[in-house]
């Protein structure tokens, strides 16, 4: 899980690479998922959670015109 606090120290660029990777985590976790071979289904539900944290953040940061 990753905490709000952490993220708010990353830059703009990097929220945004972060965010790519756990897209691509999640696609692989959902094809996991549909073959049967996701043994801990709250994997699922923890990386939606830190993809919209992320984005949350992302759209903060806009919207205020922080640049780091």
């Amino acid at each position: 899980m990753l905490k709000s606090s952490d993220l708010r120290g990353l830059s703009l660029e990097e929220l945004r690479e972060k965010a790519v990777s756990l897209k691509k985590n999640l696609m692989q976790l959902r094809f996991q998922q549909k073959t049967g071979k996701l043994e801990q289904q709250n994997t699922l539900g923890q990386a939606r959670r830190d993809i919209a944290r992320i984005l949350t953040i992302i759209n903060e940061i806009q919207r205020t015109g922080k640049k780091k």
